[in-house]
């Protein structure tokens, strides 16, 4: 089974400059875990599968609580953090979005992707 958290929207004070670091700002996340499909017939109480609220926590708490030069970083934390907490879970991937990037030039959005595999 192959479980989505889309377009998650946190406010972080996440970014190398310490402006950003001072003010914050959104930062959107996508999120998707994988677990064994043999499993999903069996299927029929919240405990025989990975709650995505809990999910969605430690991804809230991690972004809006601590602060990162790096998204690489912020995402390496977010993803060693679920895969401890939820063994069930045999694949994740994370998808940061920084909209408000402070480059000089037309740009609408950086995001990092990076993904872990049991």
């Amino acid at each position: 089974m192959r479980i989505h958290l889309n377009e998650m929207v946190f406010y972080g004070h996440h970014g190398v400059h310490p402006e950003e670091r001072k003010l914050g700002q959104r930062f959107i996340v996508d999120f998707t875990y994988e677990t064994d499909p043999n499993l999903d017939q069996k299927i029929k109480h919240i405990n025989d599968t990975v709650n995505y609220t809990k999910v969605y926590g430690i991804i809230k708490d991690i972004i809006e609580t601590r602060e990162f030069f790096l998204l690489e970083d912020c995402a390496n934390i977010i993803l060693n953090s679920v895969m401890e907490d939820f063994p069930k879970i045999e694949k994740s991937i994370i998808n940061i979005k920084k909209p408000s990037v402070p480059i000089k030039g037309s740009i609408n959005s950086v995001e990092i992707e990076m993904e872990r595999i049991r």
